[in-house]
């Protein structure tokens, strides 16, 4: 097996690992580095419960090798939260029961993240276009989207 060691910034720490050429990135953050937050579920980067921030752009970490971050900067549902505090994106969708059964939630949570920082006022069809890459097989997309319109909207009232 060939090992590669990798330099990377991961939810704002800089750190360092090594991992095997052909290991997924999701299965480097959740075996490797026990980040079990991003959840694997199709494999076939069709179901989107798997995405992550790569340098600023949602990625599907089941089609992604763990050796593609070394120099990048990711981020996981991990790192959502800061000082124990929710972010308003994760406290709207406790607020609008976004959660649901959760298993969707950190790729829902991680692909709204980054399409709220370059769509700060939303409509409701832009959301769910942009949501449109991922699979809550609870099908209530409602409350998903009523959260991350909440969440736009806390944005914008913030100075």
């Amino acid at each position: 097996m060939s090992e590669r060691h990798l330099t990377f910034t991961l939810n704002g720490e800089r750190r360092e690992a090594s991992a095997e050429t052909r290991t997924h990135l999701a299965d480097f953050l959740r075996h490797g580095l026990g980040l079990t937050g991003t959840h694997v579920g199709c494999e076939h980067g069709v179901c989107g419960a798997c995405t992550v921030i790569v340098d600023g752009a949602p990625v599907r970490s089941c089609l992604m090798l763990a050796v593609q971050i070394d120099g990048c900067t990711v981020e996981t549902v991990e790192g959502l939260a800061t000082g124990g505090q929710l972010s308003p994106l994760q406290q709207a969708f406790a607020d609008h029961h976004g959660l649901q059964c959760g298993f969707c939630t950190p790729g829902m949570l991680m692909t709204l993240e980054a399409f709220l920082r370059v769509t700060p006022s939303p409509t409701q069809q832009d959301v769910r276009i942009a949501i449109s890459g991922n699979t809550c097989r609870c099908t209530g997309y409602q409350g998903i989207v009523e959260a991350a319109l909440t969440a736009a909207a806390a944005k914008g009232s913030r100075p």
